[in-house]
């Protein structure tokens, strides 16, 4: 309960019935039993506004599934370098993936004789 210990919580209370006095005490303990209610209150209507308006229990909905740690760049980046690359590729993958252990083609580049200009087009510009 917002990180109080026990000694902490009857610390407080001590203090408490120093300052209000004994006298006034029960009158500052109903008080704060009834905004506690209206919070309870007010948080289950707030659950029931969502459920209504959204069409979902929030108890139901999977929160790991929107955890936002699961991006992380390095987790991703460590998973990738550790996957095993020497898996067999199943028959019915598609072609690209199924050639990706092979080597591509070498590039083939055409060269110009000595001396001959390079293509220009004028109206490229």
């Amino acid at each position: 309960m917002f990180g109080i210990n026990g000694p902490e919580f009857i610390l407080l209370l001590i203090i408490g019935l120093l300052v209000i006095g004994p006298s006034r005490l029960p009158e500052y303990t109903q008080k704060l039993a009834n905004i506690v209610k209206e919070v309870r209150r007010m948080a289950s209507g707030a659950r029931e506004q969502i459920k209504e308006e959204v069409g979902i229990d929030i108890d139901d909905v999977d929160w790991k599934k929107y955890d936002p740690r699961q991006y992380d760049p390095r987790r991703i980046i460590k998973e990738a370098l550790l996957e095993d690359d020497s898996k067999p590729v199943s028959a019915g993958a598609p072609a690209a993936v199924a050639n990706a252990n092979e080597r591509p083609p070498a590039r083939v580049v055409e060269r110009l004789p000595a001396g001959e200009a390079a293509p220009f087009d004028s109206e490229a510009t």
